[in-house]
């Protein structure tokens, strides 16, 4: 099918009788309610269960091979090409079924707060509560950027239509495939909505780069003084808990891209877990969730409608969606200059990382590569002792190219702006997880606000042995004997064992890059004895 047929073919689609377009929130709501696709809760939010698939399925994820982007793609395990062929079926399954149904519902918006390098979207939906999570978490146009809007991709998602895996080329009856060349994101067997967030930020991830902008999976702020910072973090090492601080303004929690002018948040909305969620330890997720939010798998109280948010019988992956605009301290629009510093979290549950060191450029490439931090014993079945995980540019699953190419991207930009990079350790001290004990939030805090304000520049430093980080021997409102991990633990030899095991694990994950960053390995990774 060539991209003519394509294009007239989705033509013919949006211009259809059952076609509700741009509806306003309180217009979605109303569909919502009536089609019994959710229920309005005592906080005015929305909840919708999404059955089946309560998380994203990385193993149902194509992007379909084709000339014009193949030899860019890094193809394998995350990016598994699907060919034309099946593209062609599906899309041509999506397709009719779309056009079989009463209502179907689009929205159109833009991914990227930079109107210099904003992409047109559009967002075309089954369900109207899908629509309506769309128009949370992507930017909403203006009435008069409305009238020049012109999508440049298009998300096609219908949760009902399954593939056939004998006929279809997939995994299973679950599909999100990429289409660069025809412009087109199809998801269908899922009603996880996050689905359509994380398929913009791949799509992001791909085009961004080839205009020498650096795709991040981050949350950024900014301080009084205009000074941006950069938090990246997988989940559990408190990215989320650091970066929401009351003295600095919020750009964006999870995706942005940083250009030639700065920093800019990809989305227009944010995406937060709320399992255990309370006002005392996150009051701005907390009041957010209001008239227009989306809550996903939160159990609600029959009675009364509350969420009870401790209540993980649908899933431990509840969430909830809302414009950046529900929380007060904000930076709008949300973009802001260059970063001077950046911190990478991680939570090691080994007890030997340093609760706060200085990377070099190499140091910051090896370990941005890496995106190391712990699961924990317990937290899955099977997972006795700590496990070691790592996730490349702590987004793995949203890199379509070559990793190296965001690491070297990273690297030119730490050298042009002169960032100061630090990884923060949010994990255990004084020994592993199960002997030693958390790192107390207050002395994280302390560490974190002495990195933004500059604090530790001149600071004096030990390297570290095994690890090669350049550790502060001072930072005020921490006691200077946590600051070097082996002196927190009782035996000198386990700390020594444990930080060589966890060496390795580095050294053996970074083998997966290959030649091309053998330089940042020789400078930035650990030593093995």
């Amino acid at each position: 099918m060539k991209s003519a047929t394509f294009s007239n073919t989705l033509t013919n689609v949006l211009a259809g009788k059952n076609v509700l377009t741009q509806l306003a929130v309180p217009q979605l709501v109303e569909k919502v309610l009536e089609r019994g696709e959710g229920i309005l809760t005592s906080t005015g939010a929305v909840r919708a269960e999404t059955g089946k698939y309560t998380g994203r399925s990385p193993k149902d994820k194509y992007i379909v091979e084709e000339a014009s982007s193949k030899d860019a793609i890094d193809w394998g395990s995350v990016n598994q090409p699907i060919s034309e062929e099946s593209f062609n079926k599906l899309y041509t399954k999506v397709i009719n079924y779309l056009q079989e149904q009463e209502e179907v519902f689009v929205f159109k918006g833009f991914a990227g707060a930079d109107k210099r390098n904003q992409l047109p979207i559009q967002v075309v939906n089954e369900y109207a509560w899908h629509n309506l999570f769309a128009q949370q978490l992507f930017i909403r146009p203006t009435e008069e950027e409305l009238k020049t809007h012109e999508a440049q991709f298009t998300i096609l998602s219908a949760p009902n239509v399954k593939a056939d895996p004998l006929t279809d080329g997939t995994n299973s009856e679950t599909f999100v495939v990429v289409s660069f060349e025809r412009r087109i994101i199809l998801i269908g067997g899922t009603e996880y909505a996050g689905e359509m967030k994380k398929s913009i930020f791949s799509i992001m991830n791909y085009l961004l780069p080839q205009n020498d902008i650096l795709p991040m999976h981050c949350s950024a702020n900014v301080g009084a003084e205009g000074d941006v910072a950069l938090f990246f973090g997988l989940s559990g090492t408190g990215k989320t808990t650091l970066s929401a601080d009351p003295n600095r303004r919020l750009i964006g929690d999870d995706e942005h891209g940083w250009s030639s002018n700065g920093v800019f948040n990809i989305e227009g909305g944010c995406y937060a877990k709320c399992i255990g969620l309370t006002r005392e330890k996150e009051p701005q997720i907390y009041d957010a969730i209001r008239f227009g939010a989306v809550l996903e798998n939160v159990m609600v109280d029959e009675l009364t409608r509350e969420p009870l948010y401790d209540d993980a019988t649908l899933t431990e992956n509840t969430r909830a969606a809302y414009q950046i605009q529900a929380i007060d301290n904000i930076v709008e629009p949300s973009i802001a200059g260059h970063p001077q510093t950046i911190v990478f979290l991680t939570a090691d549950a080994f007890g030997v990382l340093p609760p706060i060191s200085k990377l070099t450029k190499e140091q910051a490439m090896y370990h941005f590569l890496s995106g190391y931090t712990s699961k924990l014993a317990g937290t899955e079945r099977g997972v006795t002792s700590p496990e070691a995980t790592f996730s490349t540019c702590f987004g793995s699953p949203f890199l379509p190219l070559p990793a190296t190419v965001y690491a070297e991207m990273l690297g030119k930009k730490i050298d042009e702006h002169g960032v100061q990079v630090f990884l923060v350790n949010t994990g255990w001290t004084g020994g592993e997880y199960g002997v030693g004990s958390r790192m107390k939030l207050s002395y994280t805090r302390a560490m974190v606000q002495a990195a933004l304000e500059g604090e530790l520049q001149s600071v004096e430093t030990k390297q570290d042995d095994i690890f090669g980080l350049h550790i502060p021997l001072h930072v005020p409102g921490v006691p200077d004997e946590v600051l070097i991990p082996n002196k927190t633990w009782e035996n000198q030899q386990a700390y020594d064992e444990k930080a060589q095991e966890l060496a390795t694990k580095f050294k053996e994950n970074f083998k997966k890059f290959g030649h091309l960053s053998q330089e940042i390995e020789m400078h930035g990774g650990p030593i093995i004895k």
